[in-house]
């Protein structure tokens, strides 16, 4: 419905801008004796760009924007040269990039700057070298001025380019973090709901299954379904165990001041059996004296989850790669895997409950991971690369 109201918004927006700049060629056309080049020029310019802002919600690709931007560049361009008695035109040549800031896209505004700055000074070199004040008197006798004007013009632009897409950078990570926020709330609170309720006849029925496992007037071949069905209820009591992980408040759990080196040597001693098992090795690339205040078996869990799964997903004979060091007053680590990577869309479902690329995952020990970051007041991002291998970057404040 939000989607819809805002389509709506653009499309009577964009009707409004294509009847102004029709009833500018009505007002036109009395000028010229017939169809003339001007006339024909106008016209053609004036279609191509209300096409393409129409149909633009349709197209919305990085090079379509860059055809609208020179469309209308072109078009304000013709509207200066065409009608030079029309002073005000020059303003419009000013304002083209802000058009750009409309799709809050950097690239595209930093080309229409560029574009523009260009066109603008090949429109000053005719105006002073070729019509030399003779259409253009209102531009020539005070050149200096409006060479000024125009270029305080571009810097009002990107000043407020660059407020804007800061603000809306800010409200975007605002608004991820509160999904998040909002993901481990539903999370924890399904989790008390309902983890101790399953727990407990999971206990009785395994507790039966035990003892028919070790009953001597069992049939041997029954027994291993007994062990099967024993095993399937042990992977239930650790997804359980997942939620209640979530769902405990250990807010109150004393800090303490960890050794980074020591904890991920530790992790790291801990799964090099895992990674040979794998065929993988752990390369460890972390200095001394680098300090964080959380919870010791806490952050251990976390970089285990981390390292463990950097070594499921890389390639037979790859290195993980834990890398850590202190910038500014932040301790940042970061664990690499040359794996298959994943989609931008992957990345953002990530820590998301029951998301998860492996066949058996639950996506709870992401999820895990995430919270204990929230915990101490850090932050998780993962950059990663399709067939190339992922890198997962955690940073938590430095106690000195």
């Amino acid at each position: 419905m939000k989607q819809f109201y805002i389509k709506k918004q653009y499309y009577i927006l964009t009707l409004i801008t294509v009847i102004i700049m029709t009833s500018g060629l009505l007002v036109v056309i009395p000028r010229y004796d017939g169809l003339e080049i001007g006339l024909l020029l106008h016209t053609v310019l004036l279609v191509l760009l209300s096409v393409s802002l129409l149909i633009y919600p349709k197209f919305e690709s990085f090079h379509f924007r860059i055809s609208i931007i020179m469309t209308g560049a072109a078009y304000f361009y013709m509207l200066f040269f065409l009608y030079p008695e029309t002073w005000s035109t020059f303003i419009f040549l000013c304002f083209i990039p802000a058009f750009s800031i409309l799709f809050f896209d950097k690239r595209l505004f930093y080309f229409s700057l560029v574009f523009n700055a260009a066109l603008i000074t090949l429109t000053f070199g005719y105006v002073v070298l070729i019509d030399q004040g003779t259409n253009y008197s209102h531009i020539t006798m005070d050149l200096t001025g409006n060479m000024i004007n125009f270029i305080g013009s571009q810097v009002i632009l990107y000043l407020i380019f660059d407020i804007s897409s800061d603000r809306i950078k800010k409200q975007q990570l605002y608004y991820e973090e509160l999904q998040h926020s909002e993901k481990l709330k539903t999370t924890g609170q399904l989790a008390a709901a309902v983890a101790h309720e399953i727990r407990n006849p999971l206990t009785v029925v395994k507790g039966f299954l035990q003892i028919y496992e070790h009953d001597p007037l069992i049939r041997v071949d029954a027994k291993k379904d007994f062990s099967l069905m024993i095993e399937e209820l042990n992977t239930a009591e650790y997804v359980i165990s997942q939620f209640l992980a979530i769902a405990k408040p250990d807010n109150d759990q004393k800090l303490e001041t960890v050794d980074v080196q020591k904890l991920l040597q530790s992790v790291s001693e801990l799964l090099m059996s895992y990674g040979v098992f794998h065929q993988n090795s752990i390369d460890l690339q972390v200095p001394g004296d680098i300090f964080i205040s959380a919870n010791h078996i806490e952050l251990k869990q976390l970089f285990i989850n981390l390292v463990k799964n950097a070594i499921e997903v890389s390639s037979k004979g790859d290195s993980v790669i834990i890398r850590a060091e202190k910038i500014q007053n932040e301790i940042e680590i970061q664990i690499t895997d040359s794996g298959f990577g994943m989609s931008e869309e992957q990345v953002k479902s990530l820590g998301t409950p029951f998301y998860s690329l492996k066949s058996k995952g639950t996506g709870l020990g992401l999820m895990i991971c995430f919270n204990i970051v929230e915990k101490y007041k850090g932050s998780i991002q993962f950059k990663s690369i399709e067939g190339e291998g992922t890198t997962v970057i955690v940073r938590f404040p430095s106690v000195e």
